[in-house]
Protein backbone atom coordinates (compact mmCIF):
# COMPACT_ATOMS: atom_id res chain seq x y z
CA UNK A 1 0.00 0.00 0.00
CA UNK A 2 1.28 3.53 -0.70
CA UNK A 3 0.33 6.40 1.68
CA UNK A 4 0.98 9.67 -0.02
CA UNK A 5 -0.05 12.70 2.23
CA UNK A 6 0.64 16.72 1.41
CA UNK A 7 3.16 19.05 2.43
CA UNK A 8 2.40 22.79 3.67
CA UNK A 9 0.70 24.96 1.45
CA UNK A 10 -1.34 28.06 2.25
CA UNK A 11 -2.40 28.49 5.81
CA UNK A 12 -1.51 24.77 6.76
CA UNK A 13 2.00 26.01 7.61
CA UNK A 14 1.97 22.23 9.72
CA UNK A 15 0.31 19.81 7.24
CA UNK A 16 -2.14 18.18 9.65
CA UNK A 17 -2.11 14.96 6.63
CA UNK A 18 1.63 14.86 6.04
CA UNK A 19 1.60 14.66 10.40
CA UNK A 20 -1.15 11.51 10.22
CA UNK A 21 0.47 9.77 7.59
CA UNK A 22 3.93 9.84 9.85
CA UNK A 23 1.60 8.92 13.11
CA UNK A 24 -0.01 5.81 10.93
CA UNK A 25 3.76 4.85 9.65
CA UNK A 26 4.52 4.62 13.45
CA UNK A 27 1.70 2.00 14.14
CA UNK A 28 2.04 0.63 10.82
CA UNK A 29 -0.40 -2.23 9.57
CA UNK A 30 -0.93 -5.79 9.44
CA UNK A 31 2.31 -8.21 8.81
CA UNK A 32 1.45 -8.63 5.86
CA UNK A 33 1.22 -5.22 3.90
CA UNK A 34 4.08 -3.34 2.78
CA UNK A 35 3.50 0.17 3.24
CA UNK A 36 5.25 2.86 1.47
CA UNK A 37 4.79 6.46 2.47
CA UNK A 38 5.33 9.47 0.57
CA UNK A 39 4.76 13.69 1.04
CA UNK A 40 3.44 15.08 -2.09
CA UNK A 41 3.83 18.84 -2.71
CA UNK A 42 0.97 21.18 -3.27
CA UNK A 43 1.73 21.49 -7.08
CA UNK A 44 0.12 20.15 -9.92
CA UNK A 45 3.05 19.38 -11.87
CA UNK A 46 4.70 17.11 -9.62
CA UNK A 47 1.32 15.26 -8.91
CA UNK A 48 1.36 14.62 -12.90
CA UNK A 49 5.02 13.26 -12.85
CA UNK A 50 4.72 11.46 -9.24
CA UNK A 51 1.55 9.64 -9.24
CA UNK A 52 2.63 7.63 -12.39
CA UNK A 53 5.97 7.30 -11.13
CA UNK A 54 5.04 5.49 -8.12
CA UNK A 55 2.36 3.57 -9.74
CA UNK A 56 5.35 2.13 -11.34
CA UNK A 57 7.58 1.74 -8.84
CA UNK A 58 5.55 -0.07 -6.78
CA UNK A 59 2.77 -1.34 -8.58
CA UNK A 60 0.70 -1.27 -5.22
CA UNK A 61 -2.79 -2.98 -4.68
CA UNK A 62 -3.88 0.09 -3.00
CA UNK A 63 -2.92 4.08 -3.00
CA UNK A 64 -4.36 5.57 -0.10
CA UNK A 65 -3.97 9.68 -0.56
CA UNK A 66 -4.29 12.19 2.52
CA UNK A 67 -5.08 15.57 2.67
CA UNK A 68 -6.24 18.31 4.65
CA UNK A 69 -9.17 20.21 4.62
CA UNK A 70 -10.03 23.48 6.57
CA UNK A 71 -13.44 22.67 6.26
CA UNK A 72 -13.36 19.10 7.58
CA UNK A 73 -14.42 18.54 10.97
CA UNK A 74 -14.71 14.53 10.75
CA UNK A 75 -12.38 12.28 8.60
CA UNK A 76 -13.75 11.87 5.10
CA UNK A 77 -13.82 9.38 2.83
CA UNK A 78 -13.40 10.99 -0.67
CA UNK A 79 -15.89 8.44 -3.23
CA UNK A 80 -14.42 9.98 -6.41
CA UNK A 81 -11.93 12.27 -8.04
CA UNK A 82 -13.03 15.11 -11.04
CA UNK A 83 -11.44 15.79 -13.84
CA UNK A 84 -12.19 19.66 -14.56
CA UNK A 85 -12.59 22.67 -12.72
CA UNK A 86 -9.14 23.30 -11.53
CA UNK A 87 -8.49 27.48 -11.44
CA UNK A 88 -6.57 27.65 -7.79
CA UNK A 89 -3.02 28.31 -8.19
CA UNK A 90 -1.04 26.07 -6.11
CA UNK A 91 2.21 26.52 -4.37
CA UNK A 92 4.53 27.41 -7.51
CA UNK A 93 1.85 30.28 -8.47
CA UNK A 94 0.63 27.54 -11.67
CA UNK A 95 -2.83 26.04 -12.88
CA UNK A 96 -3.18 23.51 -15.34
CA UNK A 97 -4.01 25.45 -18.59
CA UNK A 98 -6.71 23.39 -19.14
CA UNK A 99 -8.56 23.31 -15.91
CA UNK A 100 -8.31 19.92 -15.91
CA UNK A 101 -6.42 16.75 -14.90
CA UNK A 102 -6.65 14.60 -18.01
CA UNK A 103 -7.84 15.54 -21.11
CA UNK A 104 -10.29 13.47 -22.73
CA UNK A 105 -10.85 11.49 -19.76
CA UNK A 106 -14.13 10.48 -17.95
CA UNK A 107 -15.73 13.82 -15.87
CA UNK A 108 -15.64 11.59 -12.46
CA UNK A 109 -13.83 8.41 -11.28
CA UNK A 110 -14.96 6.32 -8.61
CA UNK A 111 -13.07 4.57 -6.52
CA UNK A 112 -13.62 0.41 -6.40
CA UNK A 113 -13.35 0.98 -2.89
CA UNK A 114 -17.05 1.28 -1.32
CA UNK A 115 -16.73 3.58 1.02
CA UNK A 116 -19.90 2.98 2.41
CA UNK A 117 -18.79 -0.13 3.78
CA UNK A 118 -15.91 1.21 5.20
CA UNK A 119 -17.56 3.95 6.47
CA UNK A 120 -19.92 1.50 8.38
CA UNK A 121 -17.34 -0.66 9.65
CA UNK A 122 -14.32 1.91 10.94
CA UNK A 123 -17.77 3.76 12.37
CA UNK A 124 -18.72 0.41 14.37
CA UNK A 125 -14.82 0.17 15.86
CA UNK A 126 -16.11 2.33 18.59
CA UNK A 127 -13.11 5.12 17.32
CA UNK A 128 -12.86 8.39 19.03
CA UNK A 129 -13.46 9.42 15.55
CA UNK A 130 -16.31 10.37 13.38
CA UNK A 131 -15.83 8.90 9.97
CA UNK A 132 -18.39 10.47 7.07
CA UNK A 133 -18.69 10.08 3.19
CA UNK A 134 -17.71 12.81 0.37
CA UNK A 135 -18.65 13.05 -3.26
CA UNK A 136 -16.25 16.35 -3.32
CA UNK A 137 -12.75 16.34 -2.94
CA UNK A 138 -12.74 20.29 -3.31
CA UNK A 139 -11.46 20.89 -7.46
CA UNK A 140 -7.98 21.66 -5.61
CA UNK A 141 -4.71 19.68 -5.34
CA UNK A 142 -6.35 16.83 -3.48
CA UNK A 143 -9.13 16.06 -5.84
CA UNK A 144 -6.24 16.83 -9.12
CA UNK A 145 -4.61 14.13 -7.19
CA UNK A 146 -7.04 11.53 -6.60
CA UNK A 147 -8.26 12.00 -10.33
CA UNK A 148 -5.08 11.62 -11.74
CA UNK A 149 -4.48 8.44 -9.46
CA UNK A 150 -7.95 6.99 -9.89
CA UNK A 151 -7.20 7.46 -13.46
CA UNK A 152 -3.35 5.65 -13.65
CA UNK A 153 -5.04 2.47 -11.18
CA UNK A 154 -8.20 1.97 -13.01
CA UNK A 155 -9.59 3.18 -9.66
CA UNK A 156 -7.38 1.20 -7.13
CA UNK A 157 -7.06 4.27 -5.38
CA UNK A 158 -8.56 6.06 -2.33
CA UNK A 159 -8.65 9.39 -0.65
CA UNK A 160 -9.11 10.67 2.65
CA UNK A 161 -9.69 14.04 3.94
CA UNK A 162 -8.63 14.96 7.45
CA UNK A 163 -9.26 18.52 9.42
CA UNK A 164 -6.42 20.24 10.75
CA UNK A 165 -4.88 19.27 14.49
CA UNK A 166 -6.88 20.20 17.21
CA UNK A 167 -9.65 20.63 15.60
CA UNK A 168 -11.02 18.80 16.98
CA UNK A 169 -8.66 15.83 16.91
CA UNK A 170 -4.86 14.93 17.64
CA UNK A 171 -2.08 13.36 15.27
CA UNK A 172 -2.64 10.21 17.59
CA UNK A 173 -6.40 10.23 16.75
CA UNK A 174 -5.95 10.57 13.14
CA UNK A 175 -3.01 8.37 12.62
CA UNK A 176 -5.55 5.60 14.69
CA UNK A 177 -8.25 6.49 12.38
CA UNK A 178 -6.31 6.24 9.35
CA UNK A 179 -5.00 2.71 10.30
CA UNK A 180 -8.53 1.64 10.83
CA UNK A 181 -9.70 2.79 7.68
CA UNK A 182 -6.99 1.41 5.45
CA UNK A 183 -7.46 -2.08 7.14
CA UNK A 184 -11.20 -2.00 6.22
CA UNK A 185 -10.36 -0.85 2.65
CA UNK A 186 -8.19 -3.64 2.13
CA UNK A 187 -10.34 -5.86 3.59
CA UNK A 188 -12.73 -4.67 1.28
CA UNK A 189 -10.82 -4.57 -1.73
CA UNK A 190 -9.43 -8.35 -1.45
CA UNK A 191 -13.35 -9.75 -0.29
CA UNK A 192 -14.58 -8.10 -3.82
CA UNK A 193 -11.35 -9.49 -5.94
CA UNK A 194 -12.12 -12.48 -4.33
CA UNK A 195 -15.72 -11.91 -5.74
CA UNK A 196 -14.60 -11.73 -9.19
CA UNK A 197 -12.30 -14.33 -8.96
CA UNK A 198 -14.94 -16.94 -8.38
CA UNK A 199 -16.94 -15.46 -11.39
CA UNK A 200 -14.11 -15.80 -13.53
CA UNK A 201 -13.50 -19.38 -12.48
CA UNK A 202 -17.45 -20.73 -13.11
Amino acid sequence: TSLPGFGPFGEHAINASWIAVQELEKLGLRDDVDLHVYEVPVEYQTVQRLIPALWKKHSPQLVVHVGVSGMATTVTLEKCGHNVGYKGLDNCRFCPGSQCCVEGGPECIDSIIDMDTVCKRVSALGLDVTVTISKDAGRYLCDFTYYTSLYQSRGRSAFVHVPPLGKPYTAEQLGRALQAIIEEMLDVLEHSEDKINCQHEH
